[in-house]
């Protein structure tokens, strides 16, 4: 390596670490606003506000590191398995008939969606169907890119859209517009969290090797969202068997909503995308029913199962694991419950919906007459 190179690669480097302090000072003061302001998710929701605003007016170049989100989602995920309980499991045994049906219902439901929007917009159906499928961004991107027809641009903006509907609304909602927000499993499961750590220094090492090996193992097999679904069920396992599993201090729970809402500020970007002010109404408009649809079908369950409304609509609510199980934390709702909804809709979405989106495109012009006669 040259001199000259070697001048250029510090400089690059130098520049990277202006560009970081940059991005989490901007996200440390959004997260201290949204506080400040009482808002909900405020340390995952605020950082992400605040980066996508300041990258927006200021145009300015952010940088954040890939290892800062999957160690926040790995922090999330071990906090969510740390919910779960032997009484937890059975529940969520019982409930599995209804977890397949709300999710059939609303993959469903997003369907008719995009006929709708096809209609609308004058977009190909396979774009359509990927930008209003109700699953998780980075999955359904990367499904878009499988898919014959799916324009990629459009369904990441699609899906940008119809996440930040969710993760804005739903907090609000299972906050201030239902009461009672949690149920007999939720006091201790948060109690679990914010509890300082107990256990002796080798015990708390070996949790952090098994954890780290499982959450490898769970990333070489191409798991979905393997940096959160490893530390829970790692984590998940090793409680419910009663196993002794280290408790996590409030400020890492804090600053793993801050690189995860970092992460997702900065992967929101409009301008990759010519036509953004003519598909953002739809886009919202869309997002909001997939809410609304989620409420209604989340009032059947509550009716049902003896869970409380809140539990139930974070359960259907169409988030991430990870946005979803922060905010059953934040409202103390039934995380185990909540967590093993929102994992089964995406191993759904992940193995079952790809094959029938094959399948269906494959008789595209039957559907793409169908969005026409609407």
């Amino acid at each position: 390596m040259t001199f000259s190179s070697s001048k250029n690669v510090m400089n690059s480097s130098k520049l990277n670490l202006l560009q970081l302090l940059e991005t989490l000072l901007c996200g440390i003061i959004g997260g201290a606003v949204f506080t400040a302001l009482h808002l909900p998710l405020s340390w995952m929701l605020g950082p992400l506000t605040a980066v996508f605003v300041w990258k927006l007016i200021a145009k300015r170049e952010l940088h954040w590191l890939k290892s800062f989100k999957n160690g926040g989602q790995m922090v999330l995920g071990y906090s969510m398995g740390l919910s779960f309980t032997i009484a937890s499991a059975k529940q969520i045994g019982h409930q599995l008939p209804s977890m397949a049906i709300v999710t059939v219902l609303m993959v469903a439901f997003g369907l008719a969606i995009a006929l709708l929007v096809a209609k609308f917009t004058g977009m190909n159906l396979p774009s359509a169907v990927m930008g209003t499928t109700p699953g998780g961004l980075s999955q359904m991107v990367v499904l878009s890119e499988e898919i014959k027809g799916a324009d990629t641009t459009v369904v990441t903006f699609m899906q940008t859209i119809r996440m930040l509907t969710v993760i804005f609304i739903v907090p609000a909602l299972s906050i201030h517009a239902f009461s009672g927000g949690g149920t007999q499993n939720s006091e201790p499961a948060i109690g679990m969290v914010t509890q300082a750590a107990s256990s002796g220094f080798f015990h708390t090492l070996l949790v952090v090797a098994i954890v780290l090996f499982i959450t490898a193992c769970a990333v070489h097999f191409k798991c979905p969202t393997p940096w959160i679904i490893g530390p829970l069920l790692t984590a998940a396992v090793m409680t419910v068997s009663g196993f002794e599993t280290p408790q996590l201090p409030p400020i890492l729970i804090i600053v793993a909503q801050l690189c995860l809402g970092v992460h997702l500020g900065l992967g929101i970007k409009i301008n990759r995308l010519a036509n953004w002010k003519r598909l953002l109404p739809f886009s919202i408009v869309s997002g909001l029913l997939i809410v609304g649809f989620a409420l209604v079908l989340a009032y059947g369950l509550h009716i049902v199962y003896p869970i409380s409304m809140t539990t139930a609509f974070l359960c259907i609510a169409p988030g991430g694991l990870p946005e979803m199980g922060v905010t059953a934390h934040t409202v103390q709702a039934d995380v185990s419950m909540v967590a093993a909804y929102q994992l089964f809709r995406v191993f759904f979405i992940l193995f079952i919906v790809p094959i029938f989106l094959r399948w269906i495109f494959g008789r595209q012009d039957v559907l793409e007459k169908a969005a026409k006669a609407l």
